[in-house]
């Protein structure tokens, strides 16, 4: 966000709040619930993606149903102070992986993987050990998710192959 933004107000939060739990929510709808008209609520979120508050719109689909069903978080150890840049570019390289961050404690980084089964994961997992700067890797597999809401259960976009694979049945 910009420092010279308009303030962030109540409003705001409803808008922001409403979108989050439905995307294709009317600006109408919206504006009905919190008192405003459908185009002071346009205004508001196209200020709010001007300002970088809202980054973008999403589907979010089963993993399951693009057939990514195994689920996986992995540690990453690396050799002396890889730094998160040269990170970056590692996990660009692999489209299994959906989530990465540098962490604090003992690993470097955390990988979140998704793969069709347990040999795709770890013929993606081999891919990663093969970098030159990680030493080592620690794996846990998910099981289930105990919030089958929250975004972790869900993909926010399908792996490169699979958007393909979609136009070409569309």
């Amino acid at each position: 966000m910009n420092s010279g933004t308009a303030p962030f107000d109540e409003l705001d939060r409803k808008i922001v709040t409403a979108l989050m739990a439905n995307a294709r929510t009317s600006f109408a709808e919206i504006g009905s619930a919190i008192g405003l008209s459908a185009t002071a609520v346009k205004r508001r979120v196209d200020r709010l993606r001007d300002t970088g508050v809202i980054t973008g719109f999403t589907a979010t689909v089963k993993p399951a149903a693009l057939g990514w069903r195994t689920e996986a978080y992995v540690e990453v150890y690396c050799e002396g102070a890889a730094p998160p840049r040269r990170l970056a570019e590692v996990v660009r390289n692999h489209p299994e992986i959906t989530a990465a961050m540098t962490v604090t404690g003992g690993a470097d980084a955390l990988l979140h993987v998704r793969a069709r089964d347990v040999e795709h994961f770890e013929e993606v997992l081999e891919r990663i050990r093969v970098e030159p700067f990680i030493r080592k890797t620690i794996s846990v597999m998910v099981l289930s998710h105990l919030l089958p809401d929250s975004p972790e259960a869900g993909a926010t976009h399908a792996a490169p192959d699979d958007a393909a694979n979609l136009r070409e049945q569309g």
